[in-house]
């Protein structure tokens, strides 16, 4: 039985007056791990930052928990549950990794529970245990990325959307990221909906997937199916 939490209908978005996403529809369900695959510029980072309303929406609903929020403003949206990681990871150079994981339990709810969600955070990345106090611009690129979606996580969020998680990392700190998904979906009962350059790895601990190029989706499925799909093989070259 269907159980969407997040849900895309007909969505047109962009910049300006510019659009980016085309009469695009996705779903994720509550406990899934949901993988947007498709190459440079087909509109992915654009479709989760449309999820946050960070965009111009032109067309179509934005369904959360069955409620419509089109309007409702970005910083509403993350105390409904919504945690963007985005490209690039943005944290916070200047400051303890401590400080970035408290700033990312800025809003009333995520601070009453700020105890339990550090716990939770160094239980899942225990080097950020080890490096609490250290500047989090001296880390390396996997720590940092680790430090990001602790202090997504810290909000407590309902669903967790990655943007480009392994970009600029070696492949061992991949694998173990990829991993540490897999765990926050199994174990932590996160659900995520992960944009990757990694497609072969992002099927593989998906449930389901959508193919977006040039700001439409093109295939979509399960994930397990897809990743026998000869057109995706060829595509992106999954051996």
């Amino acid at each position: 039985m269907r159980n969407a939490l997040l849900e895309l209908i007909n969505v047109e978005a962009g910049y300006g007056v510019f659009r980016v996403l085309h009469d695009v529809s996705l779903r994720v369900d509550k406990g899934e791990i949901v993988a947007l695959v498709g190459p440079n510029g087909a509109g992915k980072t654009t479709t989760l930052k449309t999820i946050v309303g960070l965009t111009n929406l032109f067309k179509g609903e934005i369904m959360f928990e069955g409620s419509r929020i089109n309007d409702v403003p970005t910083y509403n949206r993350i105390k409904k549950g919504l945690a963007l990681v985005p490209e690039g990871r943005g944290i916070f150079a200047p400051l303890t990794v401590l400080e970035n994981l408290y700033l990312g339990a800025y809003h009333e709810e995520a601070r009453q529970k700020l105890s339990d969600s550090l716990e939770m955070v160094f239980t899942i990345f225990p080097k950020l245990k080890e490096r609490k106090n250290q500047i989090a611009g001296t880390l390396s690129g996997g720590e940092s990325q680790m430090l990001a979606i602790g202090r997504a996580l810290m909000s407590r969020p309902k669903i967790l959307l990655l943007d480009e998680p392994s970009l600029g990392l070696a492949p061992k700190i991949v694998s173990e990221l990829f991993q540490i998904f897999k765990g926050l979906n199994e174990e932590w009962k996160v659900t995520l909906l992960l944009v990757e350059q990694h497609v072969k790895n992002s099927l593989e601990i998906s449930h389901r997937a959508y193919v977006m190029e040039s700001g439409k989706i093109v295939l979509e499925g399960e994930s397990s199916a897809l990743v026998n799909d000869e057109r995706l093989r060829k595509a992106y070259l999954i051996i």
